[in-house]
């Protein structure tokens, strides 16, 4: 198996992979022509991050995504790991374990502070594969504010004056 970062021919799979994870992780179904678009705004911009594959006979098994996050607090990078997905055939066979370290590696040599991912509260399996895995919880919450959902309300009230 190789691990190696992805290329632009790469994103009709990891859109494809990027679709069933979030199917079968938080049933999810993400539009293709998003999906699509969004793998490759980050594929042909490396600002944005980057995706690691694992590739058996030409074929990829698996995948995550690496975004970056400055800490001023240390005064250097944290990779954020996203996308995690690894076909189910290719399950329990380290392809997780392959992505994971060679993403290590990288940011070992990038003087990366650490690595954070996030799971989604009920994806029981991902869990335990993380803290099989090395992963520590954090004892942080993780909230969101949708920007998209506040532009809706101030059209509306907008159009209502």
């Amino acid at each position: 198996m190789m691990i190696r970062t992805a290329r632009r021919m790469d994103a009709e799979v990891i859109a494809a992979q990027n679709r069933a994870l979030a199917k079968e992780t938080e049933n999810v179904i993400l539009k293709p022509e998003t999906i699509r678009a969004g793998v490759n705004a980050l594929l042909s911009d490396k600002s944005k991050g980057f995706y690691l594959v694992a590739e058996e006979n030409g074929s990829i098994v698996g995948q995550l995504m690496i975004t970056v996050e400055w800490s001023d607090w240390r005064n250097k990078p944290v990779w954020w790991v996203q996308s995690v997905y690894v076909q189910k055939e290719w399950r329990k066979k380290s392809v997780f374990t392959k992505l994971l370290n060679h993403a290590s590696l990288l940011a070992h040599k990038q003087d990366v502070a650490f690595l954070r991912l996030y799971a989604h509260k009920t994806n029981r399996s991902a869990h335990q594969v993380y803290e099989k895995t090395g992963w520590e919880e954090e004892p942080y919450l993780l909230y969101h504010r949708s920007l998209e959902k506040s532009a809706k309300k101030k059209r509306k009230e907008t159009k209502k004056k």
